[in-house]
């Protein structure tokens, strides 16, 4: 989902971004899923990665014709 497909009830979607964006640096997020974590019972407590979509490129993480270069192997000039 991109941000500009927010539903109109939750305002302009640069702003949801920016306070999203403002909440992961000071943690706010860290500390909403530690808290939903500590309750091992909590019935809203689900990750799914069913959602999870990446591009055909990512299963090998290479674009086309690009070379992988291994830690600590000299640079080709």
């Amino acid at each position: 989902m991109r941000w500009a497909d927010l539903p109109e009830r939750y305002g302009k979607y640069k702003s949801v971004h920016k306070r999203f964006v403002r909440w992961a640096q000071a943690g706010v997020w860290d500390r909403v899923f530690a808290d939903l974590v500590r309750d091992k019972k909590n019935p809203h407590l689900m990750l799914d990665s069913t959602i999870v979509k990446a591009h055909q490129q990512a299963a090998t993480g290479r674009k086309k014709g690009a070379k992988t270069r291994l830690w600590g192997e000299a640079e080709e000039v």
